[in-house]
């Protein structure tokens, strides 16, 4: 366990984004929506499939190298109000498709949100968001049912993915400092703004924008170790990283702001 990152030999800034065409990330483009946050591939390697914010759920066509509609879900996303808040009444849950059953594995959590299952099955990492932290759930072994801390981030992370190479990406949506530090601190800061007249999604991008807060993914050992870093540095063209899907060489990068999906060859 590593309740705090530390950065080992290999820990590097491993590419920088400027635009798709200087620095081999190249953007597939979503029509009439932001937000391809979370990435997955099918079982017979095609997609990625994504949702939006429009509530679609999009296929990206490699052939015809374009989105095509594939589902419809909800719209809604209003994680803000959520962390702003500082609401602790995130759970963890197994249902059991053989007895129908939900049980509730953990709870009392600050927006629990990404979950990867590790390789031998052991335990699960939780992304918890408002607490910047990553947690691990044990489902095996002697310590099955106990919960640890793996690692404590400098943002909020979103997703987090098992890497192919070893580890784990996390997506971090921005880095808690400035505005957002300080209203975290002071829960009743936050409440007092959710119910203000204004639109908190609107003016929490803005502040994003201002504060020069660029995209940012971090690989992490299962002991909580920086492997590798994904930032941006310079033009703040991604912001918000969701999610990063490693797969054949490349990594799909989502994002909860940006009107399209990256993708950078990491072999090359």
């Amino acid at each position: 366990m590593n309740s705090s990152l530390s950065f080992i030999a290999k820990s590097i800034v491993i590419f920088l984004f400027i635009n798709s065409s200087t620095q081999g990330v190249v953007q597939y483009q979503i029509e009439g929506a932001i937000g391809p946050e979370s990435l997955a591939f099918d079982a017979l390697g095609e997609g990625p499939y994504t949702g939006v914010s429009d509530g679609r759920i999009i296929k990206w066509h490699q052939d015809q190298r374009r989105w095509l509609h594939f589902a419809r879900t909800s719209p809604n996303r209003n994680h803000i109000s959520v962390i702003l808040s500082g609401d602790k009444t995130g759970r963890l849950m197994k249902y059991d498709p053989a007895t129908k059953q939900v049980t509730v594995l953990l709870g009392n959590l600050s927006f629990p949100n990404g979950v990867a299952l590790s390789e031998d099955g052991n335990y699960i990492l939780l992304a918890e968001t408002t607490s910047c932290r990553i947690l691990r759930y044990w489902l095996k072994t002697s310590k099955a049912g106990t919960i640890e801390i793996v690692a404590q981030l400098p943002g909020f992370p979103d997703n987090i993915k098992r890497s192919p190479r070893g580890g784990f990406w996390v997506g971090i949506h921005s880095r808690r400092k400035g505005i957002s530090k300080l209203v975290l601190s002071f829960p009743w800061i936050g409440n007092v703004l959710i119910k203000l007249p204004i639109d908190i999604v609107k003016i929490h991008s803005s502040l994003v924008k201002l504060s020069g807060n660029g995209g940012m993914a971090m690989r992490i050992s299962e002991q909580g170790n920086v492997l590798e870093i994904l930032e941006e540095i310079g033009r703040k063209m991604w912001r918000s990283i969701s999610e990063v899907e490693e797969k054949d060489g490349n990594l799909w990068i989502g994002s909860v702001n940006m009107p399209y999906a990256g993708l950078y060859n990491y072999s090359s």
